[in-house]
């Protein structure tokens, strides 16, 4: 399971992720959230998203699957980060906006129709959704975790499918200096 890999691998992936400018991708998502609107930051991961909508002035509820990465977030943040797996989640239009970037990434194929639901149960109406995958077409474990690719067209189908209207898709780059020559597929959605 991926969460192993995080608990186990907790202060690298931190060290890695933290600082990384995610800015360009926040304008358009939050575009879309009421003043003081309230955000999930679906595995939250290093809680560096979580900071920066709250230093914007957003309430801000965050959780991860891997207890390690939940305790440094926490840290991080200064807020306690909710240690919760995708399929756990059991909130009802609580949530402006969900905010899941490169987390939804580790849920096989033969559950993401079920965590999308759920996602979309947590949204109010009208609430903005932001995913992002790694582009491609493959699914299975690389290097210790568990990766679930998408292209433009199959992200478009999964949240189509799943009631989501599509607001934007685009590509970016990797933000980690290191790791620029790998492609992302970035999606917005609204819940209608």
């Amino acid at each position: 399971m991926s969460e192993n890999y995080y608990d186990s691998n907790a202060d690298d992936f931190f060290n890695g992720t933290v600082n990384v400018d995610m800015s360009p991708q926040y304008e358009d998502f939050l575009n879309e959230i009421p003043k003081n609107g309230h955000i999930l930051d679906a595995g939250c991961g290093s809680g560096r998203d979580t900071l920066a909508f709250k230093s914007l002035g957003y309430k801000v509820t965050s959780f991860d699957g891997s207890i390690e990465m939940c305790r440094l977030a926490s840290n991080h943040t200064g807020q306690e980060v909710l240690h919760l797996q995708f399929q756990e989640i059991d909130f009802k239009e609580t949530f402006d906006g969900i905010w899941a970037s490169a987390s939804l990434l580790h849920i096989p194929t033969s559950e993401i129709d079920d965590v999308l639901k759920r996602l979309k149960k947590s949204l109010k109406k009208g609430g903005a959704f932001y995913a992002s995958f790694k582009y491609g077409s493959f699914e299975g474990e690389r290097n210790g975790r568990y990766f679930y690719d998408l292209t433009d067209i199959t992200a478009k189908e999964l949240f189509t499918k799943n009631g989501f209207n599509i607001k934007k898709i685009w590509f970016t780059q990797d933000a980690r200096k290191e790791r620029e020559d790998e492609k992302w597929v970035n999606i917005l959605a609204i819940k209608d």
